[in-house]
């Protein structure tokens, strides 16, 4: 397993993998269903029911074209819950990956299991960048700079979110702050 190290600032922060990369600034709808909360970049669940809809995220524009990048900070500032959803990517089908984290600071992909990384603690940084070429449907993830998981699927529509998501097997409460949110598009 991978332990986190620190993650570089936000300010030093460059697209990952090979451009040239375009800076975009989509649109994006907020998402706050059942005990949750969104305050600016700061997203809440509030209660500790393991049942519902419990969601406070950021779903961004559908895209179905060239490759994508995605990056942000996230810091986990209070967690008596586990198992919540940080990062999605979408497809026409559903979810296409979901990175979330438990109480004791794995990271790991929903769909599988896999661990991605541990220390993801109470007040830790942790950078997270996905990279998605609709033309291959290669997707890969990177926690801290370092490539964690990759997967392929087909084409269609596909978008991004993040937030704090309760999945099907967690509970909250939790509060999530990100940071240094980014897209770049190839």
């Amino acid at each position: 397993m991978l332990a986190l190290a620190a993650a570089p600032s936000p300010a030093s922060a460059a697209p990952l993998e090979t451009g040239p990369w375009t800076s975009y600034s989509p649109t994006f709808d907020l998402q706050q269903r059942g005990c949750g909360t969104a305050s600016g970049l700061t997203f809440r669940l509030t209660c500790s029911t393991a049942s519902g809809d419990q969601r406070a995220e950021r779903r961004y524009a559908t895209y179905s074209s060239g490759v994508r990048q995605f990056e942000g900070y996230f810091r986990i500032t209070s967690m008596p819950g586990s198992r919540i959803s940080l990062k999605q990517t979408f497809g026409p089908s559903g979810p296409f990956f979901m990175l979330a984290v438990e109480r004791g600071g794995r990271l790991y992909a929903v769909h599988g299991g896999t661990t991605l990384a541990t220390g993801a603690t109470v007040g830790t940084e942790v950078r997270v960048n996905t990279v998605h070429n609709t033309g291959n449907g290669a997707h890969r993830t990177y926690i801290n700079g370092s490539n964690r998981h990759s997967q392929t699927g087909g084409g269609g529509g596909y978008y991004d979110k993040f937030g704090a998501y309760r999945t099907e097997s967690g509970a909250g409460p939790v509060d999530v702050t990100w940071s240094g949110i980014q897209f770049w598009r190839k």
